[in-house]
C-alpha cells in the first residue's frame, strides 16, 4: 500500500449545492465521524489533493471552474460525485441553466447518491475511491494511465432532453411552428399577429444557434454579430406585422401589442 493511500488529501468543491450535502461533508470532519483518523486531510489547494469531492450539479457558471480545479490536480487523481445532484443533476436536472451531473464536465470514478447524503456514505465513497486511486497509481507508475480530454464550451443547450439535444430540439420546433403559421396565414386560418409571434420565435432560435456556434469555434464573431443584427430586424418586422393586424382588424390591440413586446 502506497503512502498516498495511507494518507490521501481531499479537496471539496460546492458546484451549486443547496448546502445539504456540504453540511454532511463537514460532519465527516467532526469528532463523531472523524474522517481524519483514516489519514484523510481536507485541503484547499488542488495541487496537493488526491481526491476531488464535488457536491451539487453543474451549470453554465461553474463548469469552467470545475474543469480548472480538475486540471490543476496532479495524476493520479480520483473524482467522487457526492449527492444525487452531483450524480445526475437531481431535482435541478431540467432547469434552464443546468447541464446535469458533474460527469458531463469531468470524468467521475465514484458515485455516491443521496439527498442529503449521509456522512457514513461519504466515508464509504472515499474508501472506495482509495481503491481506484491505488489502481491509477500503479497504472501511472507503469506509464499506462490514460488521461481523458475534457469537453469544451459546454452550455445548457448541449444537454440531452428526451434523447435529443436541447438546442436542436428548440430550433426544430420553432421552425416547424413558423412553417405552420405561414401556411395557415396563406389559407386564411390565422392572422398576421400569430405569424409575427412565430417569426420572432425563430429569430430567437437563430440567435441562440449563432451564439453557440461562436462559442464552439464553428463561426467567427462577425458572423454572430450579423446574425444578431438580422434577428433585430426580424423583431422590427414582427412589430410591424402586429400593428398591421390591429389596423386591419384581424387581431385585437392588446393581443398584438403583447406579441410585439415578446418579439
Amino acid at each position: 500500500m502506497s503512502s498516498t493511500i495511507k494518507s490521501p488529501w481531499l479537496i471539496h468543491y460546492d458546484a451549486s449545492s443547496c448546502n445539504g450535502c456540504d453540511i454532511e461533508v463537514l460532519a465527516c470532519l467532526t469528532p463523531l465521524y472523524d474522517v481524519e483518523r483514516f489519514g484523510i486531510i481536507n485541503t484547499g489547494n488542488p495541487k496537493h489533493a488526491d481526491i476531488f469531492l464535488v457536491t451539487g450539479s453543474v451549470n453554465e457558471r461553474n463548469v469552467n471552474v470545475l474543469q480548472q480545479i480538475y486540471d490543476q490536480m496532479l495524476e493520479p487523481k480520483v473524482v467522487i460525485a457526492c449527492g444525487i445532484c452531483a450524480c445526475s443533476g437531481g431535482v435541478f436536472r431540467d432547469c434552464y441553466n443546468t447541464l446535469g451531473g458533474i460527469d458531463v464536465a469531468i470524468p467521475v470514478d465514484v458515485y455516491a447518491p443521496g439527498c442529503a447524503i449521509r456522512p457514513e456514505a461519504i466515508i464509504d465513497a472515499v474508501v472506495a475511491g482509495l481503491g481506484v486511486l491505488e489502481e491509477k497509481r500503479a497504472a501511472f507508475a507503469a506509464g499506462t494511465l490514460e488521461t481523458p480530454e475534457l469537453p469544451d464550451c459546454l452550455t445548457a443547450a448541449d444537454k440531452l432532453v428526451e434523447g435529443e439535444l436541447l438546442r436542436d430540439n428548440y430550433v426544430a420546433k420553432t421552425q416547424d411552428m413558423s412553417a405552420a403559421a405561414a401556411v395557415a396565414a396563406t389559407t386564411g386560418t390565422i392572422d398576421a399577429a400569430d405569424v409575427a409571434q412565430a417569426s420572432a420565435a425563430v429569430a430567437k432560435a437563430r440567435a441562440a444557434a449563432a451564439n453557440a456556434a461562436v462559442l464552439n469555434g464553428d463561426a467567427d464573431a462577425t458572423a454572430g454579430a450579423d446574425t444578431v443584427a438580422a434577428d433585430a430586424a426580424a423583431g422590427t418586422a414582427a412589430d410591424t406585422a402586429a400593428d398591421t393586424a390591429v389596423d386591419t382588424g384581424t387581431a385585437p390591440a392588446n393581443t398584438a401589442t403583447t406579441d410585439a413586446e415578446e418579439a
